[in-house]
């Protein structure tokens, strides 16, 4: 067991501030580190033993390991052989190789092991505690003390232990110890006892245990020794798993009786200067497997972090406890869900949060528990996290039972975001992305480029944590009517560490409001799911707040089509097996709530539709607020309330036809609508109140009436939606008639003949020319012609606009306003000079208020009415200015049509 550390320099950032601290240099060492945090999720080249790492010590810039294996070799990929080393090897803190010191533990019969290893305060002592019998072939019993400077075994320190020792710690003329032995010297001491740290002589202490003893740690004012094992009684009180006792005699201090669950253990205990920490285990149900942080002056609980997952080992530095165990539920504390284990984490000493940091390794060899003991090492100047268990693999690759981690050179990028965009309204584009995750960054730097720009739009900080990687977005208020625009985000950490750009999100900004998605945004969804995603595994919320948003399981079919709203919005489609949509945030849900989807089927098989669970990729043991297909195709909507309530339709709707569905619960009771139309009432005002995610497309149903022979859906929803309030049934009725309202069509209509009159070459002509020119004195007009279509049937003209682009040569743009005027008199591409220009009419259709330099698309609204009049036949305009700036734009004649003015028209309902 390692000595107890001191009290390190409290960073000056609370958790709450992380995101205020990047890049402010409070950490010099771990610069690009989010603060607390102090060492990179980059692990680093070590050699690897071929067994189990039970113990870590550093001293002098060497980390000792000791463990039960025989050979220690290379990192993959790095030099040097193989070579013995028998339960014990030294390795350099910075390099990760061995060094001169070589020792062996062996015995005579069984399997000899090392589990414990600790320093005297002033390092030049190794103590080392296990199995063994010889150290280097001189005689021991399970006890040694080695001389660190010349790597020699101290022949005068001879205790005698008659069993396994599995923890040490040790003061200026004590080792305090505790294990599997009954006696010591042939004295009985029953786990724990204490004897000289110079002679190995057994001293008075006496804290008999009934069980073995796993941990224990010394408080740093001398005073008293933490226990920590299997244990249920110390001399004789009732204290499971954990005591107090004086460091003299061994009497108790503090018991802890009923603190720890009985089906639990304590494996590590490690200390600061304000309190100690446990590092729990359980077997079966119902245990304590987290971790405990106890003040020390009063041993009282400061907090308890409940997440299951059998933690092995603790270790407070500066500020943070690090901890290795395989959590995989920490739902009980606000956190992860059961499923994927996770091996090292960081939370503050202060609080159970978790912190910004999470390498992880596999269960390994052996027990399947993954890294069991920590330790830091120094060299240089820089602080070493080491980290040894049984784990076969770290960050996915391969590494046998012993890593580390560094202070300093963060090198790892943040994962590439993905990224959707989206328009309900012209003049308005919202950039949407799953935040990145890095292991040792929470805090990131997303940036956003628009059309391929090497300059980015827009920049944005957000948080994230592998468990909590909420949706960011950015709106681009730039975006004219009618275009097409890419955008693409990068993510980067305080080092400048940068991800790869994201594939691009395109977008077409519309001419007029979408009338289905913009209604569900004004009345308040607080999470929408529209379900356009082009690639996995990103679910975008497109609601006005936009941050709940999805995560894809096992692969849904995407952008199926047509989706359930007029226009180009697409569905999503489910097996019927095992693919769903699951929330990527944690919530709770109110006593008011409205839930609404999209649905088409032809299943027998039943599934649900929508529903609230405690769980993300595995199926919930919490589950209501759900509506589900029965496998005749009726819908239930049902809450629990102790008892399950449900409302069931009389009808079938399992027609392979879209069908809206929307379930409301409020003060007034249960409401389940179809197709606008009520179909059942419930006056039931309650639900299950727990945490948990929106899943679609699947979860549990275990219990539930009419059960349906499948939990998964087997068909397509589109446009899921969730409500912190009770849509009203004049609501639910505009929704619907909304999506089945004949959809607005764009069509965009590029010029078909363009030219420009100049005065300066009043007989040109330059119908042929790639540019077009405007400017009022001297002068230059542009002519342009469209081929207008006909409205199409039962539609009428709803918006005009008209797009042109500045051409790359320096000074294209211009300050003055250039106006779109109608052409009242004909005119030819090819005949047109300025001697025969024609005339223009008026009012002005449109203006261009100034264009700023730099090639770009630039688009102005006209006047509806006016190109109404002309559709189904030619349309004249003509550019215009009375300023002295010229205006350069490409024409249609361009290389690579670049730029051809556009007119964009919006055909929709009258």
């Amino acid at each position: 067991m390692r000595r107890s550390r001191g009290a390190a320099a409290a960073l000056a950032l609370s958790l709450a501030g992380t995101a205020l601290g990047v890049g402010l240099g409070l950490a010099p060492q771990a610069a690009a580190i989010t603060p607390p945090v102090a060492f990179t999720a980059d692990p680093l080249a070590t050699w690897q033993p071929d067994g189990v790492v039970w113990a870590l010590a550093e001293a002098a810039g060497q980390v000792f390991v000791g463990g039960t294996f025989s050979t220690v070799r290379p990192p993959d990929g790095g030099s040097g052989s193989e070579r013995s080393a028998v339960n014990f090897v030294a390795l350099d803190a910075a390099t990760g190789a061995p060094t001169s010191c070589e020792l062996s533990f062996t015995v005579g019969s069984g399997s000899a092991t090392v589990r414990a290893l600790a320093l005297s305060p002033d390092k030049s002592t190794l103590y080392v505690g296990g199995y063994f019998g010889a150290v280097n072939g001189t005689p021991v019993s399970s006890l040694a003390a080695v001389d660190v400077a010349s790597c020699t075994v101290k022949q005068g320190f001879r205790p005698a232990f008659a069993a396994t020792v599995r923890a040490l710690a040790v003061t200026g003329d004590t080792v305090y110890a505790g294990g599997d032995f009954l006696s010591v010297a042939g004295q009985p001491r029953q786990r724990f006892a204490a004897v000289g740290a110079a002679d190995g002589a057994l001293k008075p202490f006496t804290a008999d245990a009934d069980e073995p003893g796993r941990a224990v740690e010394v408080t740093p004012d001398g005073e008293n020794v933490i226990l920590g094992g299997d244990f249920f009684t110390v001399n004789g009180t009732n204290t499971h798993a954990l005591a107090v006792v004086d460091a003299t005699s061994g009497a108790l201090t503090k018991s802890y009786a009923g603190f720890i669950e009985t089906n639990s253990v304590v494996k590590d205990i490690a200390t600061d200067a304000t309190g100690f920490y446990t590092a729990n285990e359980g077997t079966g149900g119902g245990v304590f497997d987290g971790r405990i942080a106890v003040n020390l002056n009063d041993f009282g609980q400061r907090w308890r972090d409940t997440c299951l997952g059998a933690t092995q080992a603790v270790l407070p530095y500066q500020s943070v406890l690090y901890s290795a165990s395989h959590a995989h539920d920490c739902s009980s504390v606000g956190e992860f869900p059961d499923g994927q284990r996770h091996h090292l984490l960081a939370q503050p000493t202060t609080g159970t949060g978790k912190l910004g940091w999470a390498p992880d390794t596999d269960d390994g060899i052996g027990e399947g528990i993954g890294p069991r003991v920590m330790t830091v090492g120094s060299k240089g100047g820089v602080q070493y996290l080491w980290v040894g268990g049984e784990f076969t693999t770290v960050n996915g690759a391969a590494q046998q039972s012993l890593t580390r981690f560094a202070s300093t050179g963060d090198t790892g990028a943040p994962t590439v975001p993905v990224a959707s965009a989206v328009s309900f309204r012209p003049g308005e584009v919202q950039v949407r992305w799953r935040t990145s995750l890095d292991l040792d960054d929470s805090a990131l730097t997303y940036r956003i480029y628009r059309n391929g720009a090497a300059t980015p739009l827009a920049t944005v900080t957000a948080d994230s944590l592998f468990f909590k990687r909420p949706q960011a977005s950015w709106t681009d208020t730039t975006a004219a009517a009618g275009q097409s625009y890419t955008y693409r985000v990068t993510a980067a950490d305080a080092a400048g560490n940068t991800s790869a750009l994201s594939a691009t999100a395109s977008v077409t900004v519309p001419t007029t409001v979408e009338g289905y998605p913009n209604q569900v945004r004004a009345d308040g969804a607080q999470q929408y799911w529209r379900y356009d995603e082009s690639a996995l595994p990103f679910v975008a919320d497109s609601s006005a707040g936009g941050n709940r948003s999805g995560t894809h399981l096992n692969a849904p079919a995407l952008r199926q089509a047509p989706g359930a709203v007029s226009g180009a919005s697409t569905a999503i489609g489910f097996n019927g097996t095992d693919t769903q949509v699951y929330g990527d945030t944690r919530q709770t849900v109110g006593s008011t709530y409205t839930i609404e989807t999209w649905f088409k089927t032809d299943t027998t098989r039943g599934g649900k539709l929508v529903g609230f669970g405690n769980n993300q990729t595995r199926g919930s043991n919490q589950y209501d607020k759900h509506i589900y297909m029965t496998n005749n195709g009726r819908l239930v909507y049902g809450v629990y309330t102790g008892a399950t309530r449900t409302i069931t339709t009389s009808g079938s709707y399992n027609d392979n036809q879209w069908h809206h569905v929307v379930a409301t619960q409020g003060p007034g009771g249960m409401t389940l609508y179809v197709d606008g139309a009520q179909k059942g009432t419930l006056a039931v005002t309650t639900h299950e109140n727990f945490s948990g995610y929106w899943h679609a497309g699947g979860d549990s149903l275990g219990g539930w009436p009419d059960r349906p022979t499948s939990e998964y859906w087997a068909g397509r929803l589109d446009e899921t939606a969730v409500y912190p309030t009770v849509l009203s049934p004049a609501q639910v009725q505009n929704h619907y008639a909304l999506a089945t309202a004949p959809a607005d069509s764009v069509v965009q209509v590029p010029a078909a003949e363009d030219t420009y009159a100049n005065a300066g070459a009043p007989a040109t002509n330059y119908g042929t020319s790639g540019s077009l020119a405007v400017r009022g004195t001297s002068f230059y007009a542009s002519y342009l012609r469209f081929d207008l279509p006909a409205a199409p049937a039962g539609t009428v003209l709803k918006a005009a606009a008209l797009s042109v682009k500045t051409s790359t040569q320096s000074g294209a743009g211009t300050t003055d306003t250039v106006s779109v005027l109608p052409v009242t008199g004909s005119w030819s591409e090819a005949g047109t000079t300025y001697n025969n220009r024609p005339a223009l009419g008026g009012p002005a259709l449109g203006t261009f208020a100034g264009i700023p330099d730099g090639s770009a698309v630039h688009t102005t609204g006209l006047t509806t009415a006016s190109v109404a009049a002309a559709l189904g036949g030619g349309y004249g305009l003509a550019l215009s200015s009375t300023g002295t700036d010229a205006l350069w734009l490409w024409s249609s004649e361009a290389q690579a049509n670049e730029g051809t003015p556009q007119l964009t028209l919006t055909f929709g309902a009258p």
